[in-house]
């Protein structure tokens, strides 16, 4: 059984995501709308963070995960009723959700919030995932785009705050 290491996951992971449409840049673009009112930031501070919150293991795992279901499904794997459900990206089927939470849920209560507000406003790249509908199977993937987002703009704002505080125990 061959083992792979955490750098070829992250490799993976990154291209999986490439392959259906998203770039780094796209995740980085929504994680500035996020944070852009909140912190002096820059899209390459939001690729950094967007990088750093893909590197993590759930994230990776998560990112295989949710493609390997969208794309099983594209391909009519699936035993209905489930085919049907996700491929049609059912209202209340949620799981989708539930799989993304965990990457939410490295970073706290923050991307949660986000998470919520992106997965009713679909910005940027998620809006364009979710429009794909009836074209090609993408319920995974718009939640974990949103997800990531959710969480580097986590990660962001936890740095800005640490910051903060160091600067206030200095003076």
């Amino acid at each position: 059984m061959y083992k792979y290491d955490m750098d070829e996951l992250f490799e993976l992971s990154i291209e999986a995501l490439r392959k259906k449409g998203v770039e780094i840049q796209d995740i980085a673009e929504v994680v500035y709308e996020l944070q852009k009112d909140y912190a002096p930031i820059t899209i390459e501070l939001c690729e950094e963070n967007v990088l750093a919150v893909l590197r993590k293991r759930e994230t990776i795992h998560a990112v295989l995960t949710a493609l390997a279901i969208d794309k099983a499904v594209d391909q009519k794997l699936f035993d209905e009723p489930i085919q049907s459900i996700i491929e049609d990206d059912e209202g209340l089927y949620g799981i989708d959700e539930v799989l993304s939470l965990a990457v939410v849920n490295i970073y706290g209560s923050i991307g949660l919030t986000n998470f919520g507000f992106l997965d009713k406003q679909k910005i940027g790249i998620i809006d364009k995932l979710d429009k794909m509908k009836g074209k090609e199977v993408t319920t995974f993937t718009d939640d974990l785009v949103a997800a990531i987002a959710a969480a580097a703009a986590s990660r962001l704002a936890h740095g800005f705050r640490i910051k903060e505080e160091e600067q206030h125990h200095e003076a």
